[in-house]
């Protein structure tokens, strides 16, 4: 299975809901944070697991922090034997818990962690509950200082008589998932990021909703010896230092072959970005590494409603997988909610960037008065320096390919959709990895002087097993100043099946700077076939490259 199907691990849509509440004055927040009594004990340590396999202790309260601290911690960890899952000790009452009673479970806004200083960000920590099992330790970082956060039960608004009952009392915990964060946008608040689920966050920019999830790590998806889910063990926040500074946390991730810590400096905006850098030390040898790994849900939509018998007009949160290959080609795939798993490799060397883009931004398109599908971000990808393994010359953002895989679905909650950078290079057992990349989470990356695909439509063709297919291209560059079309070339291909001849032509429509592509494929026998479609004049491309996998 390429999709978590044990519910601890499973990226989910359900905690979009806004806290709809200003932030107010911190004045619960010392319940929040707990003293050295509180932080002293705190370990990563298994029930049940052997001392001689125990994991070093995580910082006490008090303790000295640097940037430093959290991969010194990797260091540790992953130069020792990985010593199992923490105890699925989540109690009863919260694990049975309702999606809709666990999802009204939220902290006061009085107790919002830095809730109204002046940098703008605050800080909900997440109680385990539902399907979210995995216990993550969380700590604040003020004035170079560790200071654990504790839950304390006067801080959570129940939202429901099942939460009230559910949520431990004084004297007892329950653990936390995760955290959200809050950010001033302009000059309103509201959620920035969600770091919950194995070692799943996400964030949006400004107005926007939750879509898509990133992946810290990916180990060995779609692999028939099946998927290594790495986990969130601790999450460190830094107090902003100045009121337009970023926030940044620090992330300690453990798995069965490796121990990670990840540094996520975090800016909210139009579009909010991330810069990320990472350093991995592998316990075992890993030959299938995902990095800037994504998800989102496709389930149908203009040119792919399967079994849609839905009265909305479309449900994705990304219409189709961009790339910008290390030769500066622009690729627009489309992606699919397919019949049987589909995966696609984009071999490539030295990617410039890579994401799961949502371009429809149209309310008309979706239809859905639920859920706002248009506000989806998009999560853009760019690598950075050449990351390498200690003691190789291996560079992980070298060889390798942009992989996309495609996963049947039946229900909007699944994140069936997945895109990640697969190196070539294996990774030796024993040694240290570090990479950088960046992310770009809101609108639509910009192709630059390129017309882009605007829009993908399929259906039935002049007989069967024939398909008619309409590709919108969209761009100044198709057009001459007094509005005609520039001399075009179409060049067009599949393989195999055929494209039918004389069928193929194009529409111009000025008035949206648009070249409609209409033609047709005649897959004869074939159970998949693979499309290529861009438009030239004078010998030079002037659009994306469209791609397309049809199976039946």
């Amino acid at each position: 299975m390429t999709h978590p199907t044990d519910p601890s691990t499973r990226a989910t849509r359900s905690i979009d809901r806004s806290l709809g509440a200003r932030l107010g004055p911190c004045i619960d927040r010392r319940r929040l944070i707990g003293g050295a009594a509180a932080g002293a004990a705190l370990a990563l340590l298994p029930r049940g697991a052997s001392a001689q396999a125990a994991p070093p202790a995580l910082p006490a309260a008090g303790s000295p922090f640097s940037d430093a601290t959290v991969p010194d911690l990797a260091r540790a960890l992953g130069n020792r034997p990985f010593a199992g899952q923490p105890a699925n000790d989540v109690p009863d009452a919260l694990k049975n818990l309702s999606r809709e009673a666990y999802e009204a479970i939220r902290i006061r806004p009085e107790a919002l962690i830095w809730g109204g200083e002046p940098h703008g960000f605050a800080v909900e920590p997440l109680v385990r509950g539902f399907y979210y099992s995995d216990r993550v330790a969380l700590f604040l970082v003020e004035d170079g200082v560790v200071r654990p956060v504790v839950y304390d039960r006067a801080n959570y608004e129940a939202g429901s008589e099942a939460g009230a009952a559910a949520l431990p009392q004084a004297g007892q915990e329950p653990g936390f998932s995760g955290l959200r964060l809050r950010a001033r946008f302009g000059e309103r608040h509201q959620d920035l990021a969600i770091f919950q689920g194995a070692c799943f966050y996400r964030l949006v920019g400004q107005g926007q909703d939750f879509g898509v999830d990133g992946r810290a790590l990916m180990l060995r998806p779609a692999d028939p010896r099946g998927e290594e889910f790495p986990r969130w063990r601790a999450l460190f926040v830094e107090r902003p230092k100045t009121p337009d500074g970023p926030l940044v946390i620090h992330a300690l991730i453990d798995s069965e072959s490796l121990a990670a810590a990840l540094r996520l400096e975090l800016r909210p905006g139009e579009t909010s970005k991330a810069a990320v850098s990472a350093t991995l030390v592998t316990r075992k040898a890993i030959d299938h590494l995902g990095l800037g790994g994504m998800q989102a849900p496709f389930l149908f939509g203009p040119h792919d409603r399967r079994g849609a018998d839905d009265a909305r007009a479309a449900v994705y949160a990304a219409g189709g997988l961009q790339i910008r290959n290390g030769g500066g080609e622009a690729i627009w795939r489309p992606v699919r909610n397919p019949e049987t798993l589909q995966i696609s490799g984009f071999l490539d060397n030295g990617p410039q960037g890579f994401g799961l883009t949502q371009r429809d931004r149209a309310f008309a398109t979706f239809e859905d008065d639920s859920h706002h599908w248009e506000r989806s971000p998009s999560l853009w990808v760019e690598p950075g320096e050449p990351a390498g393994v200690e003691g190789s010359t291996e560079n992980l953002w070298g060889e390798g390919a942009v992989t996309l895989l495609e996963i049947p679905s039946d229900a909007e909650v699944n994140e069936n959709v997945i895109a990640y950078w697969r190196p070539k290079a294996a990774l030796p057992a024993g040694r240290e990895v570090r990479l950088t990349y960046r992310q770009n989470w809101g609108g639509e990356t910009p192709v630059g002087p390129l017309a882009r695909v605007t829009s993908t439509r399929s259906g039935r063709g002049s007989g069967n097993p024939r398909r008619l297919f309409l590709v919108d291209f969209t761009g100044d560059v198709l057009f001459t100043p007094e509005g005609a079309v520039v001399p075009l070339e179409t060049v067009l291909i599949a393989g195999p099946g055929r494209i039918v001849e004389g069928a193929t032509r194009w529409i111009a429509h000025p008035e949206t700077r648009t070249v409609r592509v209409a033609f047709e494929l005649d897959p004869g026998s074939e159970r998949a076939c693979e499309l290529r479609l861009a438009l030239k004049t004078e010998g030079r491309q002037i659009t994306e490259t469209w791609l397309y996998r049809w199976t039946p």
